[in-house]
């Protein structure tokens, strides 16, 4: 075991929150007759997800911007939801290793997420109890991969940046981690990725 690594970071969405069917999501885009690709980018990349996600408004407020730019009421909103997540699964087999880890290192959940996210990781989806640390970027007003956010985990987690791993799938903000000295992991798929870490911590 390498004890020059202390702690190993972890991204949310894409990584241990993944679309494993895309069907429930391609059915609400065919419904509202617009391309996947722009309900998509609405969702997560509009003006008011921005926001959301450096926690400027809430995520009620977001989701009720895009209602109202699919001509749907708020009382739709319950229901859009549903369908948008319908696909989502969490990698239980990744959460259970995260869990085995903290015998030995020090993990951190490091997420650009809107105001609703720790709430759905901790009484949704229930897999809070894997991390030493866990931060949002709409509760600390700043999102990967501004070197803030990651000055900011490895503060909590008490590590220097040659200290820790950072496991995502967005290739800027892998960077973004290597961009500050901390050893960084493109998450492709759990085999890719356990592998990839027994470079380090074994």
């Amino acid at each position: 075991m390498d004890n020059d690594i202390k702690a190993i970071i972890w991204d949310m969405g894409g990584v241990l929150l993944r679309t494993e069917d895309p069907h429930p999501r391609a059915a609400l885009a065919s419904r509202l007759d617009t391309p996947l690709e722009e309900l998509y980018r609405f969702v997560f990349a509009s003006p008011t997800a921005r926001q959301a996600e450096l926690g400027a408004i809430n995520a009620e407020e977001h989701w009720q911007t895009v209602c109202q730019h699919y001509g749907l009421s708020n009382d739709d909103l319950d229901q859009f939801r549903e369908e948008f997540w319908g696909g989502d699964r969490v990698d239980q087999s990744l959460v259970d290793s995260i869990r085995s880890l903290r015998a030995h290192y020090r993990t951190a959940l490091l997420s650009n997420a809107w105001s609703d996210a720790r709430h759905l990781a901790g009484d949704f989806f229930h897999f809070l109890d894997a991390f030493d640390v866990c931060i949002f970027s709409a509760e600390v007003g700043i999102s990967k991969p501004s070197p803030e956010i990651y000055l900011l985990v490895l503060k909590k987690l008490d590590v220097l940046p040659e200290q820790a791993i950072f496991i995502d799938d967005t290739p800027v903000n892998v960077e973004g981690a290597e961009q500050v000295g901390i050893h960084a992991i493109r998450f492709i798929s759990r085999s890719q990725v356990m592998e990839e870490l027994k470079g380090y911590i074994s």
